[in-house]
């Protein structure tokens, strides 16, 4: 007792006592506040978000454009009678600069051609694989320079919203060939477009064979099961994988329902409320390429798909040492289109690639 009372007490100046424990905690080192340091920069920098829609003509990818980020990113005006449905002739990028809550979004939305709007629709899609990979090259080409920009400006794809005729049986050879090659380039997500013209028992049907082709044609939509990171992960997405592809409805119109105004679109019979889950699943659309996944797109886009494009140009160019790592894979055969654009290679290559495909981690 005597030694304890004549030793000072080794975390405090203050003599020790029964109620005052010998020993105070140390104080935060303050590593908490490298969130916020993040959240500042992300609040002065602002997001790049660049999505992708293809589909027929008369689908309502303007109109689901508009939805899904709730302001007038396409206008779409309706034809007069007698007048023949317009069409893009060529693929038009727009984007905006949506704020909110103190956060800048800059979107850049891309429309493309009507697609398999023709009677010959043979290599309907290489202006669509052109583009996106003309933007991996632009990317490819300002990251290779000496003098590098600080900021090096985003045009790639993250995502590619795929819109899936409400036909009621399955997918087409054109949507099958056509999916084949564009998910091993870009981040794809499909979905049941119109889906207020299928009934909920029409609906799941054609959902599960949709499920079934995507499945037996080796076709990986976004979520991709092999870039799940962790347990979490894997049971989030795979309830997403479960609902892909998602039965929507688009609709910028509000109408007010029970004293309450909501986006919807007016029938004979009623209001098709867009973000009502009983009626459509545009909500888990919203939430997968907005509120949850947003990021996750980029980040493959960027780790997964850009560096694949990187790897196989620079082996093409031998730019790439010998050495062990070298990554072995075949030249990337990149027949010239108009304007420069760059197609990629069948689905039989394609396939040759997937088993040659390096693993990446991010």
């Amino acid at each position: 007792m005597d030694t304890l009372r004549q030793s000072p007490a080794p975390c405090s100046s203050r003599p020790s006592s029964p109620r005052t424990p010998p020993c105070e905690m140390p104080a935060p080192v303050g590593i908490e506040a490298v969130l916020d340091q993040l959240k500042i920069k992300a609040m002065k920098m602002g997001f790049e978000f660049n999505v992708m829609v293809v589909g027929q003509s008369g689908l309502g990818k303007s109109t689901m454009v508009n939805t899904l980020f709730k302001s007038k990113v396409w206008k779409s005006t309706l034809p007069g009678l007698g007048e023949p449905m317009p069409q893009t002739l060529q693929l038009h990028s727009v984007t905006h600069v949506i704020e909110e809550k103190g956060l800048k979004l800059k979107l850049t939305v891309t429309d493309t051609p009507g697609f398999g709007d023709q009677i010959n629709n043979d290599k309907c899609w290489e202006p669509i694989l052109g583009y996106i990979n003309e933007q991996y090259e632009r990317y490819l080409q300002e990251e290779i320079l000496i003098t590098r920009q600080r900021h090096i400006p985003d045009t790639r794809v993250h995502c590619c919203v795929y819109f899936v005729p409400p036909t009621g049986h399955c997918l087409r050879p054109l949507d099958i060939e056509f999916l084949q090659r564009l998910c091993r380039t870009v981040n794809v997500v499909p979905v049941i477009a119109r889906a207020d013209s299928l009934t909920i028992e029409e609906r799941e049907a054609f959902r599960s064979r949709i499920q079934k082709d995507l499945k037996s044609h080796c076709i990986d939509v976004y979520p991709q099961k092999r870039f799940d990171e962790d347990a979490n992960d894997r049971i989030l997405n795979s309830k997403i994988r479960e609902r892909i592809p998602f039965a929507v409805v688009g609709a910028d119109q509000e109408h007010l329902v029970n004293g309450r105004c909501v986006l919807g679109r007016k029938t004979n019979w009623g209001i098709i409320e867009v973000e009502n889950m009983a009626h459509c699943e545009f909500p888990l659309l919203r939430d997968l390429l907005i509120r949850s996944h947003l990021q996750d797109l980029k980040d493959i886009t960027h780790n997964i798909h850009y560096e694949n494009y990187r790897v196989a140009r620079l082996n093409e160019s031998h730019q790439l040492p010998r050495g062990p790592g070298w990554v072995n894979l075949a030249p990337v055969n990149l027949p010239s289109t108009s304007a420069g654009q760059l197609t990629t290679p069948g689905p039989s290559k394609a396939r040759k690639w997937a088993q040659e495909e390096p693993k990446y981690e991010f």
